[in-house]
């Protein structure tokens, strides 16, 4: 399958976010699913809108790393995947809130403000290693809490989630 390249046009506002191509379909096993406020779905599943990604097409998006020190180690770790802003454009994601839920049924919002404002990962490395579900994996939303002294708070901890599998956008 011929591979897509995706552009990015964001409003004014940073809140409703366009692609300038269709999102291709999964290939293999999904590893995430959005539903909500979506203007370019891949998928409709009961009449309704899904953007659903398999791994191959997380890691063939622009990929950012960071290391941070967080709560869930005892060492700075580095984190790498696209950052979640580049993942909610390709499905053409507009809302203010993201409503995140893991495998293990741990469920957060997520203000859409905090993708646009600071360089959110939703990463499927952790030190240059597939994260598997064991180790938080296959997907993690994470911040870059070393970045901004302002992150480095129980509010921003508590936005995170890994093994994550889907998010609402609402």
């Amino acid at each position: 399958m011929q591979r897509r390249h995706l552009l990015y046009l964001a409003c004014a506002n940073g809140l409703a976010i366009r692609p300038a191509r269709a999102l291709e379909a999964p290939e293999s096993a999904v590893v995430l699913t959005l539903t909500g406020r979506l203007r370019s779905p891949n998928r409709l599943v009961g009449g309704e809108p899904h953007a659903v990604f398999d791994m191959s097409m997380i890691e063939r998006m622009p990929q950012s790393s960071f290391t941070t020190r967080t709560p869930w180690y005892s060492q700075p770790r580095t984190f790498t995947g696209p950052l979640l802003r580049d993942v909610l454009a390709a499905a053409a994601a507009q809302g203010s809130i993201l409503r995140a839920s893991a495998l293990n049924d741990y469920r957060v919002d997520i203000p859409m403000e905090d993708v646009q404002r600071f360089d959110v990962v939703l990463a499927h490395r952790l030190d240059d290693k597939p994260m598997s579900v064991r180790d938080k994996g296959p997907l993690f939303i994470i911040y870059p809490f070393d970045s901004r002294r302002e992150l480095r708070t129980t509010v921003y901890y508590t936005r995170c989630a890994w093994q994550l599998k889907a998010i609402e956008v609402a």
